[in-house]
């Protein structure tokens, strides 16, 4: 089998911007809701910063590398000791990520049909070719990491956002049965990761909000 090296540093170069800038604000936002509603934890940390090497994980980072799709980042820290209403509080830091990756998936969508607009259309015309067709690819991928991590942490398990979320929404008796599942979410998530489940959960509303913003 022949492996097209070029080929994979050009799609790894192309990704990683949209990749830093996804898991920066996403991480970033869940820092700042956490600091207005009084937890300063992320902010002690050193968290609470735009710079994307503070977000960083190695492990997820390879898996990037690796996949060319899916990484992470480091989680906030949050202590919930802070919160006036943990379970109330919880849920908004836990939307704040997702949602930030939703606006930032909504800007780079404007800031692309705006250079197309300049371009008449065209990303190859005489003379922008050298230097748009990366940058649009660029764009483009940062809009689908961003809807895709947004979309993705949504699933309600845990460790991921979505479980938070539905933790914050369901009766104080659900809510404490459900959070039972958390020693076993990061299992469950792979299982359905490798049988190909998530797909079918996160494929629809990507392609979806993708054909929205790249009308």
């Amino acid at each position: 089998m022949n492996v097209d090296i070029a080929k994979i540093v050009q799609e790894i170069v192309l990704l990683v911007p949209g990749f830093l800038l996804a898991i920066t604000v996403h991480e970033y936002t869940h820092g700042y809701v956490a600091y207005r509603l009084g937890d300063p934890t992320a902010k002690d940390q050193g968290r609470l910063t735009f710079n994307p090497i503070s977000h960083l994980d190695p492990i997820g980072t390879l898996a990037l590398v690796l996949t060319r799709m899916i990484g992470w980042a480091k989680p906030v820290p949050v202590d919930p000791r802070y919160l006036r209403n943990p379970r109330r509080d919880m849920l908004w830091i836990s939307l704040g990520g997702p949602a930030a990756n939703l606006v930032t998936a909504v800007a780079l969508s404007g800031i692309l049909h705006v250079i197309l607009v300049l371009t008449g259309g065209s990303v190859q015309s005489p003379t922008a070719k050298f230097v748009l067709p990366p940058l649009v690819w660029i764009i483009r991928y940062g809009i689908q990491i961003n809807i895709g991590l947004a979309v993705f942490n949504m699933i309600p398990i845990p460790p991921l956002d979505g479980a938070k979320i539905l933790a914050g929404l369901l009766p104080r008796r659900h809510a404490h049965e459900f959070e039972k599942l958390e020693p076993y979410g990061f299992i469950i998530l792979l299982l359905l990761i490798f049988t190909n489940v998530v797909n079918y959960v996160i494929v629809p509303p990507i392609r979806l909000l993708m054909g929205l913003l790249l009308i």
